[in-house]
């Protein structure tokens, strides 16, 4: 029974890709900000081969590996998670999807606060923490929603949960979700659900995310027709907003992830479990938190012997990334265009060192050839 567990890493960039400065994110390197706190101890993944991937600057190389190893690139025009998400599953995008660094225009907020009854506030780009410090009181006051975007395509709805119940607030991102299409269909309609009172207001875990459907067939859509299992773990089944996806479960942080991966992992199944860890990203690249990266990346390389120890036979674990948020780049709290890494382990993978790869697509190339999945019309080369 083969099985392959692909575990993304959320923003786990490692180092500015040739057109960063594009971007404006000349100089980003996720990996060489993270190694530079004293939490920084990865000695598992060292082991597989991290710091022997092509153009790390950080860490010790290992002698012999005992991973096969990769730098990953990725292909589409962008650098948010669902553009990365895509492309690992193997759909490239030519094109990137709208962002608003102006906010949205007064044509969708009009229909927005008609589908809702409610009115809006911000409609900037802004930080999430400081959204809710700066608008938070207002809202409670008002009712009015508090709309915000990022560097990303986006368009998120902060409310307190006194104020918007939560199954009121999904109820308003999916009206958005529609209404967000075509010209202005944004990757993610997110819900940002937050607690507490003014001056100690606090985000909660209950976040949401509304993505639009991937415009083609995935290697998700591909395992599932093949009588496979396909396992989201987090927010892996809004991300693919459910397409391919035969069960899924929800976390609210890294720990729960990594221990319901453990617990599917000692179930039988065929197929694909595709996890994703949301911390990096959320809790340390987006607020400048080194230290915090640094201890989150420490805790799962603690709990990869674990992960390894309850590989079957025929198993193979894959650990990569979607985009980087470099949390030493003082510049920005945004996502960075960077490389990936790539590490592929298991009892029948032979350790060796794939150089640079052009496209996050190789990843899912080489999930259907492990799985014996016709790749149809994915992108991708399969690396086995």
């Amino acid at each position: 029974m083969k099985r392959v567990i692909l575990i993304v890493l959320d923003s786990f960039g490692i180092g500015e890709m040739p057109d960063a400065e594009e971007y404006g994110d000349k100089g980003t390197n996720t990996l060489l900000s993270c190694s530079t706190s004293r939490y920084f101890h990865l000695p598992n993944l060292k082991k597989m081969g991290l710091f022997n991937i092509e153009g790390v600057m950080a860490g010790e190389k290992e002698k012999c590996p005992e991973a096969l190893t990769a730098r990953m690139k990725e292909a589409s025009k962008g650098k948010d998670t669902t553009i990365g998400h895509w492309e690992i599953a193997g759909v490239i995008s030519k094109k990137p999807l709208p962002t608003y660094p102006n906010g949205f225009p007064r044509e969708v907020l009009s229909e927005f606060e008609k589908l809702t009854g409610r009115g809006v506030l911000c409609n900037k780009p802004y930080s999430g923490t400081e959204v809710i410090k700066d608008y938070g009181k207002e809202h409670m006051e008002s009712g009015k929603l508090i709309v915000y975007t990022s560097a990303d395509s986006v368009f998120q709805i902060a409310a307190h949960e006194d104020v918007v119940p939560l199954n009121t607030l999904y109820e308003y991102c999916l009206m958005a979700r529609e209404l967000l299409k075509g010209e202005h269909g944004v990757g993610r309609v997110i819900a940002r659900p937050f607690t507490g009172s003014e001056g100690n207001f606090t985000r909660t875990p209950n976040r949401h995310d509304y993505s639009l459907v991937p415009p083609e067939k995935t290697m998700l859509n591909l395992i599932e027709e093949s009588g496979q299992d396909v396992i989201g773990v987090g927010k892996i089944k809004d991300i693919f907003a459910g397409s391919g996806i035969t069960e899924y479960t929800y976390t609210k942080g890294n720990e729960e992830g990594i221990q319901k991966t453990l617990s599917y992992m000692q179930k039988d199944f065929s197929g694909l479990l595709f996890v994703n860890l949301v911390d990096y990203d959320m809790l340390y690249g987006h607020r400048n938190d080194i230290d915090g990266y640094a201890k989150a990346l420490s805790y799962f390389d603690e709990k990869l012997p674990e992960l390894t120890a309850s590989m079957k036979e025929e198993d193979v674990l894959m650990i990569t990334a979607d985009h980087g948020c470099d949390p030493g780049y003082v510049v920005s709290t945004d996502h960075s265009r960077e490389y990936t890494p790539f590490l592929m382990y298991g009892k029948n993978i032979t350790p060796d060192n794939l150089g640079t790869r052009e496209t996050f697509a190789d990843i899912s190339a080489t999930v259907l050839d492990y799985l014996k999945v016709d790749k149809g019309n994915t992108a991708g080369s399969s690396m086995l």
